[in-house]
C-alpha cells in the first residue's frame, strides 16, 4: 500500500504544474483512479506477459496494474505510451520511484510497431471504435482489449459494430454503476 501512497502524493505534487487529473478529483483519488484502474487486474489472464496502456496520462490504469502485478508477483511487462513529453517524465518518475517493471514509450500510438500485446487498455482516450483500429494494430493473436467506458457504453459498442465484428462482454464497473468495463476478444474489420 505504501507504493500507491506514493504514487498518490507524485500525482498531487506533480498536477501542480502538469495537468495530469482534475484537480477536483485529487479528493477521491483513491476511488475514481486507483480502484477504477485495479478493477482491470481482474480481468487479466494468467498466461498475460506483455500489457499495453494507450493514452496513458496520469498512469490509469498502466501503473497501477503494474503495482498489483508487482504485489503479486505476475511475470507481467507493463508498456505505458504516453505522446506528451511531460507526462512521460511523470510516469518515469512514479515508475522508477515504485521500482515498476513498467517501460514508458513517448510517442503517438500510431507510429509504434505492433505490440504483440496479450492485454491492451485505454482509460478515457477515444470512442471504441478508434481503439479497436489500435488494438487490432497492436495486440497478440489471442490478446484482449479492456476498455472502460461511462454510461455511453452501450451507445459505443453498437457504433463500433457498424465499423467491426469483434467478441465483446460487458463488466460491471465496481465503482460506477452506469459505467461498465469493455472486454474485446476477436476482432476484425467489417
Amino acid at each position: 500500500m505504501q507504493h500507491f501512497e506514493t504514487y498518490l502524493a507524485l500525482l498531487e505534487k506533480w498536477n501542480r504544474t502538469i495537468n495530469l487529473v482534475s484537480p477536483a478529483s485529487l479528493d477521491d483519488a483513491w476511488r475514481r483512479h486507483v480502484l477504477d484502474s485495479a478493477q482491470l487486474w481482474r480481468l487479466c489472464p494468467p498466461d498475460a506477459r506483455n500489457w499495453l496502456d494507450l493514452g496513458s496520462g496520469a498512469g490509469f490504469p498502466g501503473l497501477v496494474v503494474a503495482l498489483l502485478a508487482r504485489m503479486a508477483g505476475a511475470p507481467l511487462r507493463v508498456t505505458l505510451v504516453e505522446s506528451d513529453e511531460r507526462k512521460c517524465a511523470f510516469l518515469r518518475t512514479v515508475a522508477s520511484t515504485c521500482a515498476l517493471d513498467a517501460r514508458i514509450e513517448t510517442g503517438r500510438i500510431e507510429d509504434l510497431p505492433p505490440a504483440l500485446a496479450d492485454v491492451i487498455s485505454a482509460r478515457a482516450l477515444a470512442p471504441l471504435d478508434k481503439l479497436l483500429g489500435y488494438a487490432q494494430i497492436h495486440r497478440a493473436a489471442c490478446g484482449i482489449g479492456l476498455f472502460p467506458k461511462g454510461r455511453t457504453v452501450h451507445k459505443e459498442v453498437t457504433e463500433a459494430r457498424r465499423n467491426w465484428r469483434f467478441d465483446c462482454q460487458l463488466h460491471p464497473s465496481a465503482t460506477d454503476p452506469d459505467a461498465a468495463i469493455v472486454e474485446v476478444g476477436a476482432l476484425e474489420r467489417v
